[in-house]
């Protein structure tokens, strides 16, 4: 049966456009069996309220060795890994190391660091200006800034981002890399935090490290080493991967159609809401998503997902669902209800991190359009190129001009 199957992730005609698959299966078969680059099989999830109920439904946990591989790699790719060794990944120890993170990013403490990250954000523009058009977007201001913001959050070097990207992009392979090479990642990105845990033990500073190694040093041992390690090294992978895409493709999705930047140029006010569309409709960044499996039989729009199963939530399709989204393929900056989709998760796994990201991509786009208002693609939509292989998607180096 599984030779028949289609192969997920789709292929696509226009790299910012979704794969036609998507909405057909929306129409006709929300609940789809599809073979994934392992070639183990899952149901993928395509309608929005589907979506939502297997990431917000306990009947739903997040998959582990035992769901169905997604990468090539023996061990199935990051997602079976996430919070291994630890009580982190479901239940009451998830809901406690939430508990422990969600104070350092509350939508209050976020904003404090705005000025921070627009001195961050002034200064990589200064660097592109200085150095004249045209410029690659991606290495002179999508990589850096979140690399820099995460490790002035977190109490790490933001000399090292090299070496963020590279662990960051091995450990999230899909088809790329080997297992050796994985778990040279792994080793050599734990080696790295445990050296700065160390050094913040005996020196602390004014940076969430530091108060993670109090916490973890505390009588009560809210946090073990071994979480405290996995907390780290995602803080450091999570705070800058996805970010730094979504930067490039926020400003392909924008230049690709000129008036969307113009109208934010013309007025500024439309900063908050174009984000979210962004966000809303991008298509490249999640390229499976974590994820879930069936604890129990399951009823989704009519289809029965037995226990054990695993399941796709694609949230990029969800997103585009005309069920909850009236004209789901016009980008509008003022759509009232832009701010519902499911790009950052739902329910217990509601991404820690969306205020900062939020932040830093409206931080950006304040920036460009105050800063080059004459931005544009050096190159034609058609020569923008996905990023292949790896999970966390996005664009190649996308080249602007001014």
């Amino acid at each position: 049966m599984s030779d028949s199957l289609p192969n997920y992730p789709f292929d696509r005609s226009a790299t910012l456009e979704p794969p036609h698959e998507w909405a057909e299966l929306q129409a006709g078969c929300p609940v789809a069996h599809v073979r994934l680059p392992s070639g183990d099989t899952a149901r993928l999830l395509t309608r929005y309220d589907d979506v939502r109920t297997v990431l917000t439904d306990s009947r739903f946990r997040r998959g582990g060795g035992d769901a169905a591989r997604v990468s090539t790699t023996k061990d199935g790719g990051i997602f079976a890994r996430a919070g291994e060794g630890t009580d982190m990944r479901e239940g009451e120890g998830h809901m406690r190391w939430r508990r422990l993170l969600s104070r350092s990013f509350t939508i209050k403490r976020m904003e404090a660091w705005r000025p921070r990250v627009q001195a961050m954000a002034d200064e990589l523009v200064d660097e592109l200006v200085k150095w004249g058009s045209p410029a690659n977007l991606s290495a002179g201001l999508g990589l850096p800034l979140p690399v820099r913001v995460i490790c002035a959050l977190v109490g790490a070097p933001s000399a090292d981002q090299d070496k963020f990207a590279r662990w960051s992009q091995v450990m999230l392979t899909l088809t790329r890399y080997s297992q050796a090479e994985v778990e040279e990642a792994y080793r050599e990105f734990d080696a790295y935090v445990s050296a700065l845990v160390d050094e913040r033990r005996a020196d602390p500073g004014d940076d969430l490290l530091s108060e993670l190694t109090q916490i973890s040093d505390s009588e009560d041992g809210r946090l073990s080493h071994q979480e405290l390690i996995a907390t780290v090294r995602a803080l450091l992978l999570a705070g800058h991967e996805t970010t730094s895409n979504m930067i490039a493709v926020m400003a392909a999705m924008l230049l690709s159609e000129r008036e969307r930047y113009q109208a934010v140029i013309d007025d500024p006010e439309l900063i908050q809401g174009t984000v979210e569309e962004v966000l809303r409709l991008d298509t490249t960044l999640s390229v499976i998503g974590f994820p879930r499996v069936a604890t129990e039989d399951a009823d989704l729009d009519g289809s029965v997902v037995p226990a054990g199963a695993t399941v796709i939530p694609c949230r990029p399709a969800a997103n585009r669902d005309p069920r909850r989204f009236d004209e789901p393929e016009r980008f509008d900056p003022r759509r009232a209800n832009a701010a519902q989709h499911l790009s950052f998760g739902a329910g217990a796994h509601y991404c820690l991190g969306q205020p900062l990201a939020r932040l830093e991509l409206q931080v950006v786009l304040g920036t460009l359009v105050r800063r080059l208002p004459t931005l544009r693609l050096r190159d034609g939509v058609e020569d923008l190129r996905l990023r292949k292989g790896l999970l966390s998607g996005g664009l190649e180096d996308v080249w602007v001009t001014w």
